[in-house]
């Protein structure tokens, strides 16, 4: 939630233990399949196949690949669009109190661009699906704690169940490490399970306090490919937007022809009578 800004304590340190399974610690998900049995678990642990690595790690990160693209303050009515789609429930829970719809429009005019990044995914109508606010700290002086970044995010209900709150959190995770930030931080409520869940897969250490929980991931430096790999996917998700905007558009004027053709042919059919 990077638009509360609360005093936080310092990170855990760097090699804290980090597992999946600290979300057990937040109840049953009433939305996920039921646990299996211990013992199904711990035959099925020897059969774990090991992690893909190489060239077939890369093809099968490819073949996943979603569209991201930056947004600046050009973008700021399609922020305020998303956000005022979601339904009282998603807003409790992306914000952490039921949101109102001026709370809403204050909080996407407060957002500034020259400091935070916004990152979004569009669909084929161009309409803004997934949302993630990563909201920068002040770079610390040497010697003092270490640079933060706090990251949320929001999806629409039809283009949940694909990932792409996942891609949004490592995307910003890239974003962030790049400059020169150490820590991710997320605030959420701790019935946001999908949330933690985020969190948790990508390594992250989650504190839970009562109904609020947070969640710290250690970054490495940044590193040549890490750059590299920013600048691919800021200029691949340009490119997306700009071909979804000239299909829209071609479809427009196709769809245009084909009205004025459908009253040509009408009003001769008219005449002829």
């Amino acid at each position: 939630m990077p638009d509360r800004k609360t005093d936080r304590p310092a990170p855990p340190p760097a090699d804290a233990a980090q597992d999946w399974h600290e979300l057990a610690g937040f109840g049953p998900d009433p939305d996920g399949p039921p646990a299996p049995p211990a013992a199904a678990v711990a035959d099925a642990a020897p059969g774990i196949p090991p992690a893909e690595t190489g060239a077939r790690a890369q093809l099968k990160r490819l073949a996943q690949w979603v569209p991201i693209r930056s947004l600046g303050r050009r973008h700021r009515q399609r922020i305020v669009d998303h956000l005022l789609a979601l339904s009282p429930r998603d807003r409790y829970l992306r914000f952490g109190y039921p949101a109102a719809d001026e709370q809403i429009r204050a909080y996407a005019q407060g957002i500034s661009f020259e400091r935070d990044e916004v990152l979004g995914v569009f669909n084929r109508r161009l309409q803004l699906v997934a949302l993630a606010h990563l909201a920068y700290e002040a770079i610390p002086a040497r010697g003092s704690r270490d640079a933060m970044a706090e990251f949320g995010v929001s999806v629409l209900p039809s283009a949940r169940g694909r990932g792409l709150g996942r891609r949004l959190f490592d995307a910003a995770a890239l974003h962030a490490r790049n400059r020169g930030v150490d820590t991710m931080f997320i605030h959420a409520l701790s019935e946001n399970r999908p949330m933690l869940a985020i969190a948790c897969a990508a390594g992250a250490t989650v504190e839970r306090d009562g109904s609020e929980s947070e969640a710290w991931l250690r970054l490495p430096p940044e590193t040549v490919g890490s750059q590299v790999e920013q600048v691919l996917e800021r200029h691949l998700g340009e490119i997306d937007f700009q071909f979804k905007r000239h299909a829209r558009v071609l479809g427009q004027i196709v769809d245009g022809v084909a009205e004025i053709k459908s009253r040509f042919d009408g009003g001769g059919r008219t005449a002829k009578e």
